[in-house]
């Protein structure tokens, strides 16, 4: 192959550090970026963060002269004490009033407790054995959230006997009856009859209708599950108004006790924009405590030589130019955002004043034609952030949804529609809920054509039973 050199033009985009830097900050949720600007901020001496200005303390009528203080101080303090034991502290607090309530607060905040740490805190208190106390161990290791075992009786005898010498069946059995009277009431059950039962046993003897229910429980549970109500009375020998008196107490108890304890910490969003109607009109605002106010440090760009070009001067000046483009970037961000939350509040106005029944449908293209940005733009800025409507705090992307055609040729947004259906599953009799079949004849009659397989998926999407599930007799 012979050899040959050949010039070529070519074109080609290629992104630059700011556009990389710019298009990275837009896309971080409001943690991620406070997390990056803390990282930029150790990293770069050029930044720093701009003080708030307080007002004066106000004026005390009286002061105290330095001499005043001086002679109030005795020559000596007493033998073993300290400064604090008799003086106050009257230095200023350093820390602002804003971040010490907060950090009191999560002072007194406890982490969560779980299921298994409140059953080995009663555990501690029990007397048992060393052989039982790790018996007991394994039975509450096998206990999941809802507060049942996740293993069947034989299973954990079988477990247990291959790590502990010389255990029986009733020995085991011994102490898990006596687990099953820890608190929660109910708990370590094999099954939702055995917990049910457990939670009777526990009642007082003079609780109406206890026998009634315990026999219901033990027999006749799915004739209940199934609303057998005749099948129930005829085998129970009671009336109907003692039937329903019986499945009031049953429905008292909790299926699921192990809920009770160990809940999980409720996530806090932190909304990145406030929406709020003020004389009749929506206003959009950034939320002013997502981000700090970064400026670049005076003292150190002072320092910085146009001339000299010695290793600390060019490393100055590179920070100083990093310093500018994250500032810049920045404040892109805001502004993007900003633009982002008042153009969907514009096409959105509805869904503020009469809320999901009246969200309009809207894909992501809308937004960027109307902003003259690319789609791809928008889907970084409605990631992961959330908007404070009079609705509650939602995610941007919640605003955007497909549509389904309207009888008179329009479209109507899918979370219109689940909104809807959610609103006639709400209201309709207990003893005869509405059909998938029946809520898309209601949907078209309101002029918004749903077939009955789209009803279904979004009663599922939604976590609501099916009409047969929903039918309650009793």
């Amino acid at each position: 192959m012979k050899q040959s050199l050949q010039l070529g033009i070519s074109q080609h985009l290629t992104m630059t550090p700011q556009l990389q830097q710019a298009i990275k900050l837009l896309q971080l949720s409001t943690l991620d970026l406070q997390q990056e600007i803390q990282q930029i901020l150790d990293s770069n001496i050029m930044l720093e963060v701009e003080e708030e200005t307080h007002k004066d303390p106000p004026t005390v009528e009286k002061k105290e002269t330095s001499d005043e203080i001086v002679s109030d101080i005795p020559t000596e303090l007493p033998t073993d004490a300290n400064w604090d034991d008799i003086y106050d502290d009257v230095l200023p607090s350093t820390l602002p009033a804003s971040n010490a309530e907060t950090s009191d607060f999560e002072a007194q905040k406890s982490a969560s407790e779980t299921l298994q740490s409140h059953l080995l805190k009663q555990l501690a208190l029990s007397t048992l054995s060393t052989k039982d106390y790790a018996i007991a161990i394994a039975i509450i290791d096998a206990i999941n959230h809802d507060g049942y075992l996740t293993l069947s009786h034989d299973a954990l005898y079988e477990g247990l006997a291959t790590q502990i010498e010389d255990v029986d069946y009733e020995e085991v059995s011994a102490v898990l009856h006596r687990i099953q009277h820890f608190d929660p009431i109910g708990i370590a059950a094999a099954d939702l009859k055995e917990c049910l039962r457990l939670q009777l046993d526990a009642l007082p003897p003079s609780t109406p209708y206890k026998a009634k229910a315990l026999e219901l429980v033990n027999t006749y549970l799915e004739l209940l599950a199934t609303q057998e109500k005749y099948k129930l009375i005829k085998n129970l020998k009671i009336t109907e108004i003692q039937l329903e008196q019986v499945i009031t107490l049953i429905r008292s108890l909790d299926p699921k006790p192990g809920r009770k304890i160990g809940e999980f910490d409720s996530g806090y969003i932190i909304p990145d924009v406030f929406v709020s109607k003020r004389n009749g009109q929506w206003h959009i605002a950034l939320n002013p405590n997502n981000t700090p106010k970064l400026k670049v440090n005076a003292t150190y760009s002072n320092f910085i030589k146009r001339a000299d070009n010695s290793v600390d001067n060019t490393c100055m000046k590179n920070h100083l130019q990093e310093a500018k483009w994250f500032i810049k970037s920045l404040q892109g961000r805001n502004e993007t955002l900003l633009r982002v939350a008042k153009c969907i509040v514009e096409k959105q106005t509805d869904f503020l004043e009469f809320g999901a029944v009246a969200m309009k449908p809207m894909i992501l293209r809308d937004i960027a034609e109307e902003l003259e940005l690319h789609e791809s733009t928008i889907s970084r800025v409605t990631t992961q952030k959330y908007m404070t409507t009079p609705n509650g705090i939602v995610e941007f992307k919640y605003f955007f949804s497909s549509h389904v055609s309207t009888v008179a040729g329009g479209e109507c947004s899918a979370i219109a529609i689940r909104a809807f259906i959610k609103e006639l599953i709400l209201n309709e009799p207990k003893h005869k809920p509405l059909s998938d079949e029946k809520i898309s004849i209601i949907l078209k009659e309101k002029g918004i054509k749903v077939a009955r397989r789209t009803v279904a998926k979004y009663r599922e999407a939604m976590s609501i039973a099916s009409s047969s599930q929903r039918k309650r007799l009793l």
